[in-house]
């Protein structure tokens, strides 16, 4: 009986540990096949760290959408 509560207890975790191996080969893999030759790098201009090369170009990105709300504004 004993038995049985310790196998039914190990059973959830050994699913949890198995899926959480799934994943992160799942993400190993996406990223070993992503195509992008160059990986891009941080540096640093005038104290304002930005990334640089890579596979994603500004210009594919949404723009940032003009909110108008005075109640929020910051500016100084």
């Amino acid at each position: 009986m004993a038995l049985a509560r310790r196998a039914t207890a190990v059973v959830p975790l050994v699913g949890a540990v198995a899926t959480a191996v799934a994943l992160t080969g799942a993400a190993f893999f996406t990223v070993a096949h992503a195509g992008c030759a160059e990986t891009g790098r941080f540096v640093e201009r005038d104290g304002v760290v930005e990334f640089v090369g890579g596979c994603v170009d500004g210009r594919d990105l949404p723009a940032v959408p003009k909110v108008d709300n005075p109640q929020y504004d910051v500016r100084p």
